[in-house]
């Protein structure tokens, strides 16, 4: 079993990791770590101040986990798509982290575990309310933090799309090998024209804002590109034969329809 570990998330104690010259450890540079059954680890994206951070990476690293940091909020509004957890500290210098909470919310169900320095009850209530998915604060047991990461995801997996063929009527979609069949016939899509179709597909009778459609098929939280979204949506209608396949809710974005 592991020794204890020191507390962590508070300036000047940090749990090992930051040599006695005051250099920061070069975290980003490590090669990511696997499981010991040759799975993938579990992405964890850290978004604190550089030393802290630094810190916090080298621990999760060592205990399995794939680590990386960002200083930002706008850096986590555009890193959160890759990762399968983030640990969020609200004391950010460019946006306040509730803000970022909502805004990865808005498009996503990432879980996030809020860690900062911020104990009052009511910033407890704020940062759930915001969407965070559990609320830590400074300073804390590594042991605790792990353990509340691992709660938090047992509850996340669930949520995950538990097959790569998705059925729909007519409609059949394979996300291996990324083809759309209608009525048995083959329909060829665009990369992006897939994943468009794909995320709507996943989520049938739902309304998908153009906000988030822009997040998770064009990587995009800022612009509003035009109109991109528009232009694939009637490409995908023209390929799929009918308008009635994607439905325009106005003002809000799209769903999934039926001929």
């Amino acid at each position: 079993m592991d020794p204890v570990r020191p507390r962590v998330g508070e300036r000047g104690r940090q749990s090992g990791g930051v040599p006695s010259d005051g250099t920061q450890p070069q975290a980003e540079a490590e090669a990511e770590p696997v499981k010991p059954d040759g799975g993938q680890a579990l992405r964890v994206l850290v978004v604190e101040d550089a030393q802290t951070a630094g810190t916090l990476v080298q621990e999760l690293r060592r205990h399995g986990y794939a680590a990386r940091s960002v200083a930002t909020g706008a850096q986590a509004l555009q890193a959160h798509h890759s990762v399968d957890l983030v640990l969020l500290d609200l004391d950010l210098p460019d946006l306040d982290g509730l803000e970022v909470c909502r805004r990865i919310r808005e498009v996503g169900d990432v879980p996030i575990i809020t860690v900062t320095a911020r104990g009052a009850e009511l910033d407890c209530v704020l940062g759930l309310q915001a969407g965070s998915d559990d609320y830590v604060v400074k300073p804390y047991g590594l042991r605790e933090l792990l353990a509340r990461m691992e709660a938090v995801m047992r509850r996340a997996r669930p949520r995950r799309p538990a097959g790569r063929v998705i059925t729909y009527g007519p409609l059949r979609m394979d996300a291996d090998t990324r083809e759309l069949l209608v009525e048995g016939r083959h329909v060829e899509l665009t990369p992006k024209e897939f994943d468009l179709m794909h995320l709507l597909v996943s989520e049938p009778g739902a309304t998908l804002s153009r906000r988030r459609l822009m997040s998770q098929v064009w990587g995009d939280d800022w612009s509003h590109r035009g109109r991109t979204i528009d232009t694939h949506v009637s490409s995908l209608r023209s390929k799929l034969g009918s308008s009635s396949w994607i439905i325009t809710v106005r003002g809000v974005g799209f769903r999934l329809g039926r001929p």
